[in-house]
């Protein structure tokens, strides 16, 4: 038998909170001394006491623990259900940590504003060219939204055209579009040049089109793509205080795609017209 103190401690938890589930019925001690009011443990009470402790960071509440171990939850199921527990959680940290991003984009971008010179905006003539893609749909423009979308889409783009033994003979396209059933949608063109027929690519999704010329305002982004929301904005204002307006979806051109995403590449390429 252990006392409260050496119970605690053999549970990792505090005496206090021992105390508090005696009061409450959730895990009584094997015995208590009349005289003294000394708890008492017993060994086979740690598997009782681990059980609850896993529900509690399960997000159960202490009247729930009561009516799960109740019921005598298995070790099989309790392990499924922390499992499931573990991935929602791994979730919203995933979710959480995309948000900060997010937000830390935001603030490079607000830090930059007025510093990024508009100087390295270029205007110039984009030849027709040929590529091939795969489309998907993301839920909007930001590259939270964007990234999740694109990426399985160009991995898959290499592969099929590997299979297909078709060789990109330029850089990677990638363009958007807002999607036609509206709701802020976004259709994701994952493109890279190539100097196939125009068509689909055999029995593949992939399809080869011909992308028409036009005049493009372009500046170059150095850096991972979350965080482009700098330089897209430069290029916007430049349009918009140089007597132009957009004539349609920016492309983005991968110049340089080391692995160290932080060391990309990208020329991004605004369709303009004159106001």
């Amino acid at each position: 038998m252990f006392t409260i103190g050496d119970f605690a401690r053999y549970g990792r938890v505090s005496a206090r909170m021992l105390r508090h589930y005696d009061a409450i019925g959730l895990l009584h001690p094997d015995s208590t001394d009349p005289a003294t009011g000394y708890r008492h443990y017993g060994a086979g009470q740690l598997a009782r006491l681990n059980r609850i402790i896993a529900l509690k960071g399960l997000g159960f509440t202490l009247q729930q623990v009561r009516a799960v171990l109740d019921e005598e939850v298995g070790s099989e199921e309790l392990r499924g259900m922390l499992r499931l527990r573990r991935s929602e959680l791994e979730a919203a940290m995933a979710a959480a940590a995309a948000r900060l991003a997010q937000v830390e984009a935001r603030l490079r971008t607000i830090e930059s504003e007025g510093h990024m010179s508009v100087d390295e905006v270029v205007v110039k003539d984009v030849p027709a060219v040929r590529v091939a893609e795969l489309t998907g749909v993301a839920a909007g423009y930001e590259p939270a939204e964007i990234t999740p979308v694109i990426r399985p889409l160009y991995e898959r783009l290499f592969a099929l055209l590997g299979e297909a033994g078709v060789s990109p003979t330029g850089p990677g396209i990638a363009r958007y579009e807002d999607a036609p059933e509206g709701g802020g949608a976004v259709v994701v063109h994952a493109g890279v040049t190539v100097s196939a027929p125009v068509g689909p690519l055999g029995d593949t999704r992939v399809t080869v089109i011909e992308l028409p010329p036009f005049e493009a305002a372009t500046i170059v982004h150095r850096g991972a793509m979350d965080g482009i929301l700098p330089t897209s904005q430069t290029l916007a204002r430049w349009i918009d205080t140089s007597g132009y307006r957009s004539a349609g979806y920016a492309r983005e051109i991968n110049l340089e795609c080391p692995a160290d995403e932080e060391k990309w590449v990208t020329e991004l390429q605004e369709p303009i017209t004159r106001n």
